[in-house]
């Protein structure tokens, strides 16, 4: 077998390893790379040669990408990242930047954590933009594609191109319109009434749902709503009870009354997750250290209050 050559490899092959995967057909990679499907061919057969795998096989009138090209596809990326970098330049200039920065998060991190972020950035880089996108429930895809650079869940997605940090750890707690009715006395009471929850995606509750309901503890509800910002509508002149992130208490739940959760529940940690192609990204890592001191600014005050 004769020894790989890396001096061989350049970014041509790595754009056309992930244009024929992400196209899933020669024709369509030759058109988004601007080329011919014969210079497509030319390029394949030799990074078939590189790597020592067909990469791409006929699959009825298609193609399908081998289990090797698949797991190339994450370096790939990576590298081709690296030498936009290095073409680029390490340094980073706030005040005469002009980017926009795109962070998916729900309505809990969404109006915590990046208003203050904005007002952060923007002093420093005041052409700076922020592009703020549903997160959901995230997928790796989700930072793939490069269109998104930040997230913000509380369930990392699992991949090994993907990196995770926790930014802090909130702890549940119920709420509910104090002045229609009390805290709930103890569990049965808690148990007993009806309940509001949020369902970002059908069949995929919240962290805290899904762990009850592992421990065999069953909850009457009435309502599910697509965000947090859903929750005190229904709760208002009802005697409903909605379990949810405690730090809900500062912005969307304000006004409403809230206590302990009376059965044990476990912590709810938040992260912030991007692609393993920005680690060494200079804008990006400024924007994570901003988003940490912005969490330690707020966790301060959610603590001062009542």
């Amino acid at each position: 077998m004769n020894e790989i050559d890396p001096s061989q490899l350049d970014g041509r092959l790595l754009q056309l390893l992930l244009a024929v995967l992400e196209e899933g057909s020669i024709t369509k990679a030759a058109q988004r790379l601007g080329v011919t499907q014969s210079a497509v061919s030319h390029m394949l057969d030799k990074l078939r040669d590189l790597v020592g795998d067909p990469l791409f096989v006929k699959s009825g009138r298609g193609i399908t990408a081998t289990a090797r090209a698949q797991a190339l596809a994450v370096p790939a990326r990576v590298l081709l990242e690296e030498m936009r970098r290095f073409l680029a330049g390490a340094a980073l200039d706030p005040v005469n930047l002009k980017t926009t920065f795109t962070i998916a998060a729900n309505d809990l991190q969404r109006d915590l954590l990046l208003p203050p972020l904005l007002l952060r950035l923007r002093h420093q880089a005041p052409g700076l933009v922020l592009r703020v996108l549903p997160s959901g429930v995230p997928t790796p895809e989700l930072l793939r594609d490069g269109d998104c650079q930040l997230v913000l869940t509380p369930r990392p997605p699992d991949a090994g191109d993907i990196v995770q940090k926790r930014l802090f750890a909130d702890r549940f707690r119920v709420f509910f319109d104090a002045s229609y009715r009390a805290a709930p006395r103890d569990r049965q009471e808690y148990l007993d009434a009806e309940h509001v929850t949020v369902a970002y995606e059908a069949r995929r509750p919240l962290e805290f749902d899904r762990w009850l309901s592992e421990a065999g503890i069953v909850r009457r509800f009435v309502a599910y709503v697509p965000g947090f910002a859903g929750i005190a509508p229904f709760l208002r002149g009802t005697p409903r009870l909605a379990t949810v992130p405690s730090l809900l208490r500062a912005d969307l739940l304000r006004g409403l009354g809230s206590c302990d959760v009376p059965v044990d529940c476990p912590p709810l940690p938040m992260y912030m997750v991007w692609h393993l192609r920005y680690r060494h990204d200079p804008l990006h890592g400024w924007v994570r250290e901003e988003l940490e001191a912005v969490a330690r600014q707020v966790l301060m005050q959610a603590a001062a209050l009542p």
